[in-house]
């Protein structure tokens, strides 16, 4: 019996599973990541360090907020 995944778990593939579809789970995955934490425009970078500097957040928190979201704060 395997154990629950932590408390703030992103949800990702564990990965160190030794099943069948655990490279093409993990090969997905940090493809998916890579995609996701691209770095966008740069205009769009400043608008998002601005608006994080607003709220008193550093870029990186406002850009997870987005992607965790899927909307802007």
């Amino acid at each position: 019996m395997t154990m629950p995944p932590p408390r703030r778990h992103n949800g990702g593939p564990p990965l160190d599973d030794e099943d069948a579809g655990a490279g093409w789970r993990s090969f997905c995955w940090r493809r998916a990541h890579r995609r996701a934490w691209k770095t966008p425009p740069r205009e769009i970078a400043l608008r998002r360090l601005a608006r994080a500097e607003e709220l008193g957040m550093t870029y990186r928190d406002y850009t997870l907020e987005i992607l965790e979201r899927g909307r802007h704060l």
